[in-house]
């Protein structure tokens, strides 16, 4: 059984920062990789993506602008998010493929408003 929990989402201003985290429960979670997506009205991309090794990669929308990050101590993912805009606003979820099925978080909200 694998159940993800994000956390850290809110209201900030343009130019902010906020970061948000994903802990995963159930099992060597040091060799999945996690990818985090943001909810549209009738898609959901993908943000940014850490490999098991630790290599992220981002949509361009958000590159240079976020950081992802993980802590395998803590099961933990960190998306560091940086000169926040508005529209980056949005439901954000983290996610996990373990043999072809995928576990989603309940999704964090962010709002970036002035």
């Amino acid at each position: 059984q694998v159940q993800l929990v994000e956390s850290g989402g809110g209201v900030v201003r343009p130019g902010g920062s906020l970061t948000l985290s994903c802990e995963f429960f159930g099992t060597r979670f040091s060799e999945h990789g996690m990818t985090w997506y943001r909810q549209y009205s009738t898609s959901r991309p993908m943000v940014a993506r850490i490999s098991a090794a630790g290599n992220p990669s981002y949509a361009d929308a958000v590159k240079g602008r976020f950081t992802l990050s993980r802590d395998n101590a803590k099961s933990t993912t960190y998306l560091q998010m940086d000169n926040l805009k508005p529209e980056d606003s949005g439901l954000y979820f983290c996610n996990v493929r373990l043999t072809e099925t995928d576990y989603w978080g309940q999704g964090t909200q962010i709002i970036v408003s002035s």
